[in-house]
């Protein structure tokens, strides 16, 4: 036997060579070792620039052996019995004193079991390697491998972080609306490209079709009168009107009681009207949906087919006209519904628990909505990643991957493997995440402390990951492709001092984490232009709680195109409540004839209706009422009178003339 260390693995012996596996492995940290019962060694031909070469299946195709008959030399040496487990030593050599770099560990492996078959010896001079330090196909495998691992740490802002490459920025389109510059485009002119005169016109048209199908039973008097385009624009302007004026009962838009009389609906649309559109409102063809519901249960059975051509027509308008600038977010929506239908979700983490969930793509800029789909429930998923993978992937499409876009996302969809793929597709990505999922750094090394100070930051890099840890009012955990560890940003935060007075002062604050608070709220700002002026109502089906949300959708994607095209061009854009004013009276005027210029604001009408005295009945002679400006200075004086718009009794003798003092001071205006 050779003198030396010798290295004990169960029964088998193994010697270096006189060396000391300590001397041995502080000689070459990278160089792999092969153990075998030769006394020949084996290096690789070209060192590997890794930190450690790991000798796995994947590295290899299947390992063949000869069947030659063991020559006289490989019969004297040690046969290696493959078993399941094998003991492991490992040897470790310490980093210098007073340093940070992790300690490196010698680990033996075990080879694959299939790598080596029972009674077969080998050698290190059995195994050649290409030219990447990787066994070649015609190598045997080694019964151990002895690698070289380095175990992960947690730096601190004292350690410098490399700056990741950063793609550049190509759209396809310039970012932005997709619109005649030189243009300018009314509120209703940005509105029918999402609800375009066709999409209206299929909905007209399906509304028919199923009243016509209800109400065929019914009495003379509720018998379904057809609909109209113009008569639906009418309608939907209604709908905007009652999302900026709110009242508890639908019924009081039309009442003629104090202190309703609201004069623009009666000038609109009756109330049967419009209850009667609502009513019979369908989206899809009514037959069609008919055939489509005897599938239900079965693969071809589609959820979504009722709100299949706004759907459609509405996620196409929302692709086309607008091109996002570089930062993106992904979060889900909930469109309040708490009727029955298996679509309904709950979330307790949202401000709207209980309804029906959109996953939208915005942009942090506008908050324009992008690209959005329905969520229809748990399915197999078509990447086989989960959900929030193939989330992510289908929102982004085609149209945005390979373009050098930055998306950030929170720790639903936060996932190495995800991020990884982007940055193969050349798009960055940063979110926060969950430290318990897998893939996530679970060393313990210099980890952040429990109680560390506020502005205390870890960070950790794994190739092109960058894992960050950020001591806030709790822990906040970031993983970016895009960012550095630290480059020296501060962010003022209310502290207390030694002395126990709070006061503001400036601590770190990690770039991904700074990055993320500004660009993180796309789809937040998108709800809250969504909530000011919303048009839902309470309804029992489904598919129209969708509707009014499409409106919505178009309404705020309209509004946005006009404040970034009134800002290119120099111009303050109006307030979306102005939009919105604009917008329904445009709507209200293709109904009723009128024409409204698209290069200004419409003029509100002065008056719908003229102030003009009548009697109570046939002539003066009967039904008597006080008068209500005689009542108003303590009189009791009765009058045959009243004024047909304001509806109030008011006196009209020759020596007394209320109806003329009551409009003089301005009463009238309340009633208007």
């Amino acid at each position: 036997m050779a003198s030396g260390h010798i290295w004990e693995i169960k029964d088998e012996m193994f010697y270096n060579d006189g060396k000391s596996l300590e001397e041995a492995d502080c000689e070459s940290e990278t160089e792999e070792l092969l153990v075998s019962e030769s006394s020949e060694s084996c290096d690789s031909a070209e060192e590997s620039s890794e930190d450690y070469l790991v000798f796995d299946r994947t590295h290899y195709e299947q390992w063949e052996l000869p069947n030659e008959t063991p020559t006289k030399k490989s019969q004297q040496t040690l046969p290696i019995t493959p078993t399941r487990t094998q003991q492991v030593t490992s040897t470790v050599c310490p980093s210098p004193a007073g340093t940070h770099e992790p300690s490196s560990t010698l680990v033996t492996r075990e080879a694959p079991p299939s790598a080596v078959k029972r009674g077969h010896s080998c050698s290190a001079s059995d195994i050649s390697f290409g030219s990447q330090g990787i066994p070649s196909k015609r190598a045997r495998a080694p019964r151990h491998v002895l690698e070289l691992v380095e175990e992960e740490e947690w730096h601190d802002i004292n350690d410098e972080d490399e700056q990741p490459h950063i793609p550049p920025f190509l759209p396809e389109r310039p970012p932005g609306p997709q619109l005649a510059s030189n243009m300018m485009y009314s509120p209703l002119e940005l509105f029918q490209l999402f609800f375009s005169t066709s999409v209206i016109k299929t909905i007209v048209d399906n509304t028919n079709k199923f009243g016509e199908t209800e109400r065929a039973a019914a009495a003379a008097k509720n018998r379904w009168v057809p609909l109209t385009v113009d008569e639906f624009c009418a309608y939907l302007s209604l709908v905007i009107y009652m999302g900026l004026v709110k009242t508890k009962n639908l019924r009081d838009y039309w009442s003629r009681k104090l202190p309703y009389r609201l004069a623009f609906p009666s000038s609109v649309i009756t109330g049967k009207r419009f209850a009667a559109i609502s009513s019979n409102l369908h989206l899809c063809d009514p037959q069609e949906d008919a055939e489509n519901m005897k599938k239900k249960g079965s693969p071809g059975y589609d959820k979504l087919f009722k709100i299949k051509p706004l759907y459609t027509d509405i996620h196409l308008a929302c692709l086309t006209f607008f091109q996002p600038y570089r930062e993106l977010s992904i979060d889900e929506r909930m469109v309040a519904s708490k009727a029955r239908s298996g679509l309904k979700q709950y979330m307790k983490a949202k401000p709207t628990k209980w309804g029906y969930k959109l996953f939208v793509l915005a942009d942090s800029a506008s908050g324009y909505t992008w690209n959005f789909f329905v969520y229809e429930g748990k399915r197999a998923t078509t990447t086989g990643k989960g959900l929030s993978y193939d989330v992510v992937v289908t929102l982004l499409d085609h149209l945005l991957l390979g373009r050098g876009y930055k998306v950030y996302m929170d720790n639903f969809y936060t996932s190495p493997s995800l991020f990884a793929a982007l940055l193969q597709e050349n798009t960055l990505a940063c979110g926060t995440f969950r430290t318990n999922w897998q893939g996530f750094p679970q060393t313990k090394r210099n980890d952040l402390p429990k109680r560390a100070k506020r502005g205390t930051i870890r960070w950790c890099r794994r190739g092109k990951l960058l894992f960050v840890k950020w001591m806030d009012t709790r822990e906040v955990h970031m993983c970016s492709t895009m960012h550095k560890a630290y480059a020296g940003d501060t962010v003022k935060r209310r502290v207390k001092n030694e002395q126990g007075e709070w006061g503001v002062t400036e601590v770190p604050i990690p770039v991904a984490v700074k990055d993320y608070n500004q660009h993180m709220g796309g789809v937040d700002l998108s709800d809250a232009l969504i909530g000011y002026y919303n048009v839902l109502h309470k309804v029992k089906k489904w598919y129209k709680t969708f509707f009014f949300h499409f409106i919505d959708i178009a309404i705020v994607n309209s509004f946005i195109l006009h404040q970034q095209m009134a800002k290119a061009r120099g111009e303050d854009p109006v307030t979306q409540k102005v939009f919105r004013e604009m917008l329904l009276l445009q709507l209200a005027s293709i109904f009723s004839n009128k024409s409204c210029s698209p290069k200004r604001q419409p003029p509100l009408p002065e008056r719908i209706e003229l102030c003009m005295p009548a009697y109570y009945s046939t002539d003066g002679t009967s039904a008597r009422r006080k008068c209500e400006l005689c009542k108003k200075a303590g009189g009791q004086v009765k009058t045959p009178i009243y004024c047909t718009n304001c509806n109030v009794p008011l006196c009209l003798v020759p020596k007394r003339n209320c109806f003329k003092q009551w409009h003089d001071v301005g009463n009238h205006k309340q009633f208007m």
